[in-house]
């Protein structure tokens, strides 16, 4: 069994927020939910967040209190390696910095980004999985509980191999990357996709973002597809990707 350790709880924005730390290494995560234990249990969602963020970037709060307000679910996030509280490595600083470069030269982005999101992906989806284990232990969440993933950019990144690898996640939404390290899992996937992605991104062209999500083998998917570029995504994306799970969770949104 994986451990997990709750480390602060405080109540803010209507949340219930706790921190833990993952496992022996460590690995900082925090739960957010109803500010009240539940008189029964709540589905949870793993929410990925997007490189060079953290657990408690805003967007990430932000659509916590979207799920944990609009359907009383119980929201999880971690830091990704690198990210956050979480050292970076070597490895980790040579690849910001050929980022860095190829952005000032005025030279595609996309294939470092999706080389390095795919090496954190590899460290990254054994976490979530050992997360998820430890989570299920609580009584407000369980073991056979609904599971989703929500998460965009290297959260997609991270979130399509979990997905394929995880049978107790059965609904995801995903969203802006490249399909050149994704695809092959994206083809394990059957569970319900929400998939968004931004018709006039300078970095992802419209053709990769449409070959990956042809490439899900979900026969229940949607594409959302928006007028903008890359960072111009709309918020109402998030509101859209939590009436989602809860149609596929049997949850009713609340009017707010």
């Amino acid at each position: 069994m994986h451990s997990l350790r709750f480390t602060a709880e405080s109540v803010a924005f209507g949340m219930r927020e706790r921190d833990f730390l993952l496992g022996a290494d460590g690995v900082p995560g925090v739960l957010f939910s109803p500010p009240a234990d539940p008189a029964e249990r709540a589905p949870l969602i793993l929410l990925g967040h997007g490189g060079g963020n953290h657990r408690k970037h805003p967007a990430m709060t932000g659509r916590a209190r979207l799920l944990v307000h609009g359907c009383g679910f119980h929201v999880a996030v971690l830091d990704a390696p690198g990210h956050g509280e979480r050292p970076r490595t070597a490895h980790d600083e040579a690849e910001i910095a050929e980022l860095y470069r190829a952005r000032e030269a005025g030279q595609p982005e996309g294939p470092i980004v999706v080389r390095y999101n795919a090496h954190l992906a590899r460290q990254a989806v054994p976490e979530w999985r050992a997360a998820l284990d430890a989570l299920q232990q609580l009584p407000e969440i369980g073991a056979d509980g609904p599971v989703g993933y929500f998460g965009l950019n290297m959260g997609t990144a991270i979130g399509v191999p979990l997905v394929a690898a995880d049978s107790r996640i059965t609904a995801a939404a995903f969203g802006q990357h490249w399909p050149d390290a994704l695809a092959e899992y994206a083809r394990r996937i059957t569970v319900p996709v929400e998939y968004a992605l931004q018709w006039d991104d300078e970095h992802i062209p419209r053709e990769a973002g449409l070959a990956l999500f042809d490439a899900f083998a979900s026969a229940d998917k949607t594409l959302h597809a928006n007028a903008g570029r890359h960072k111009e995504l709309p918020r109402f994306e998030a509101e859209s990707a939590v009436r989602f799970f809860a149609r596929h969770f049997g949850r009713t949104v609340a009017a707010g």
